[in-house]
């Protein structure tokens, strides 16, 4: 029925408000993510009365599918038990929007396919947790091993903590989406995107020991933006 709408909307004309460039940020959930999957950032410039030209980069916190949060029995603390590392992924996105439908100056709704690809980089950052070996006070923060049981778990480590010890990962990704624009301003952007995106690395990233490792990473995502054009 979307596609359908899209389409139909397509081939219809009312007056519209032109712009040549614009710049939009958004936050986005994805199923590949947390409760905020990260944050992206777009810059489009006009080729023509229906086509721009995109430059895309995403910044995401990619979760393994295994992965469910615990308390921990001696505090209470969140933690991510058997995760070993964190997957931070830059994705770099060249490419088009195509507008389906033009919005009306100050009402309705601006629709548009669109499609990105480009390289990714993966930075596989270490999860560190907190425990105590000996049931104590003492603890103890280190990355995540099969060895540390969950019951000497009191929680994460500090907040960043291993970044500096990253290795890298190079890989791909294309993404296909709608855009709904529903700002009521004209040099002001509103909306949200839905698509889907396949990132894909070179090599399978562990980030749980104990769990499969996995080079590519299909996702559902949902984005809201907001920007400025002119």
């Amino acid at each position: 029925m979307l596609f359908s709408v899209c389409f139909i909307g397509f081939g219809q004309t009312q007056d519209s408000y032109e712009y040549q460039s614009e710049f939009i940020w958004g936050i986005s959930k994805n199923t590949s993510g947390g409760l905020i999957g990260g944050f992206t950032l777009k810059k489009a410039r006009k080729l023509n009365d229906r086509v721009f030209e995109t430059f895309g980069l995403e910044i995401m916190n990619v979760k393994h599918p295994q992965e469910v949060r615990r308390n921990s029995i001696i505090t209470g603390n969140f933690f991510i038990y058997g995760k070993s590392n964190y997957l931070y992924a830059f994705r770099f996105q060249y490419g088009r929007d195509i507008i389906l439908y033009k919005k009306a100056p100050y009402q309705g709704v601006e629709i548009k396919a669109v499609f990105a690809a480009g390289p990714s980089l993966g930075l596989i950052a270490p999860y560190y947790v907190e425990y105590s070996p000996d049931g104590g006070f003492q603890t103890f923060r280190t990355q995540y091993n099969l060895g540390i049981p969950p019951d000497q778990i009191w929680g994460t480590g500090y907040l960043f903590q291993g970044l500096g010890e990253s290795n890298v990962a190079f890989g791909g990704n294309l993404k296909a989406a709608l855009n709904f624009e529903t700002g009521a301003i004209k040099s002001s952007v509103l909306g949200f995107e839905v698509g889907t995106l396949l990132d894909a690395y070179t090599k399978g990233i562990e980030l749980m020991p104990s769990a499969e490792k996995y080079a590519v990473y299909p996702t559902l995502f949902i984005t809201v933006f907001f920007g400025s054009r002119k």
